[in-house]
Formats: structure tokens, C-alpha cells, sequence
């Protein structure tokens, strides 16, 4: 099943959605299967194709339209035509001039308006224009993004190089408190150990007579 998109239409989209709708147009088929030719290609509902073509593309397409749908009638009529020489001109004019419109000049009242030719070329070169100014912005942000990225790296190892440190410090000073407990204990210990030695030991006072007398 194919994901549904929810960001945002890119130059790329619309531009796609363009040439399968006009398409259609000139094979006579329907919006509505354009639109889900559309969305199984980039990744979006029907719905939100046709909303799309509707509210923003079809505006920009005016000319294109009128062509496509003249391409239409000419394709139907010719169609109904019998003689093997109508067909070949449906083939001329209707087969390979999708993206060659000049080589259908010659064809006297079957080829297409030079006019509309010059309109729907131009439309392309602004539409090919506004994608490459923004595949530019988006190299710029790449860019911007992939100085950032480095910055942050360093960043990182900076930091990570301090907490190193910080514990190599901290592993040092819990070493030594740990020494300096250990000594005080056994000074502690020593201590209550000589107060004991020292209750211990027998006491002697002497008397009025200068004898020495036992002190319990």
C-alpha cells in the first residue's frame, strides 16, 4: 500500500501533475483518472491531486489546456476519418509532438496555433525557471545544513573529550577519599586501642612514709 504524503507540493509535483493531466486531456480520458495516475506516482490521494490542480496548477496551464483539448478534437476527427491518409496525418500530428511542436508547421489548417505554441513554451521556461531557482535554494540549505552538521561534530567531541576528564578527575579524587577514610579509621582504631593500653597498665602513688602503693 502506498504511503499518503502530508508535506508540502514541491515545484516537481506540480510539474508532474501537469503533464499527466494535460495528457489525459489530449487522449480524451478523464480528470479524475489523471488524478489517480498522479497520486501513484508521487504519493497522494486523488482527492488531493484534483484540490491541487484545481485551486493552483490549472491556472498557471490556460494555454496548454486549450491546446490539449484541440489536440483532442483533432484526434476524435481524425479518429472517424475511414482513409489510411487521414491516419497518418492523426500519427504526424497526435503521436511524437507532445514536446516537438515544431515539426507539425508544415501540416497547413491541422497544425497547431504557432501562438499557442509560443505561450505553452513559455509557461514550461518559467515552470523550469522557478525549479531550478529552487534547487539552488535547496543546495543552499544543504549546505548551510552540512557546516552546521560539522560544527556540531566538534562540538561533540569537545565535550566528550571534557567528560572524559571530568571522570578520569573524579575516579582520582573518590580514589584518594577512599584512602584518606581508610586512614583516618585505622588512626581512629589506634587511638582506642592506646586509651585501652593505657587503662591497662598498673598505677602506683606514694605514701607519707615514701612507699609506693598499688592504684586499682
Amino acid at each position: 500500500m502506498t504511503a499518503v504524503r502530508q508535506d508540502a507540493w514541491s515545484a516537481e509535483d506540480d510539474l508532474i501533475l501537469a503533464e499527466v493531466t494535460l495528457r489525459h486531456i489530449r487522449e480524451g480520458s478523464t480528470q479524475l483518472a489523471a488524478f489517480e495516475e498522479v497520486g501513484e506516482k508521487i504519493g497522494r490521494t486523488s482527492a488531493a491531486c484534483g484540490f491541487r490542480w484545481n485551486s493552483c496548477v490549472r491556472k498557471s496551464y490556460d494555454d496548454a489546456i486549450g491546446l490539449a483539448k484541440g489536440q483532442r478534437q483533432k484526434r476524435s476527427y481524425l479518429k472517424k476519418q475511414p482513409n489510411v491518409r487521414g491516419a497518418q496525418v492523426a500519427g504526424l500530428i497526435l503521436g511524437n509532438t507532445d514536446e516537438e511542436f515544431g515539426r507539425g508547421e508544415g501540416l497547413s489548417e491541422n497544425t497547431l496555433s504557432i501562438d499557442a505554441v509560443i505561450r505553452f513554451l513559455r509557461q514550461w521556461k518559467g515552470t523550469f525557471h522557478e525549479a531550478g531557482r529552487q534547487l539552488k535554494m535547496l543546495e543552499r540549505d544543504l549546505r548551510e545544513k552540512e557546516v552546521e552538521l560539522i560544527e556540531l561534530r566538534t562540538e561533540n567531541e569537545r565535550l566528550s573529550k571534557e567528560i572524559n576528564l571530568a571522570q578520569t578527575d573524579y575516579r582520582v579524587v573518590n580514589d584518594d577519599y577512599k584512602a584518606l577514610i581508610q586512614i583516618m579509621d585505622r588512626a581512629r582504631r589506634l587511638a582506642f586501642l592506646n586509651e585501652e593500653e593505657d587503662e591497662m597498665k598498673t598505677r602506683f602513688k606514694m605514701d607519707a612514709n615514701g612507699n609506693l602503693e598499688r592504684i586499682e
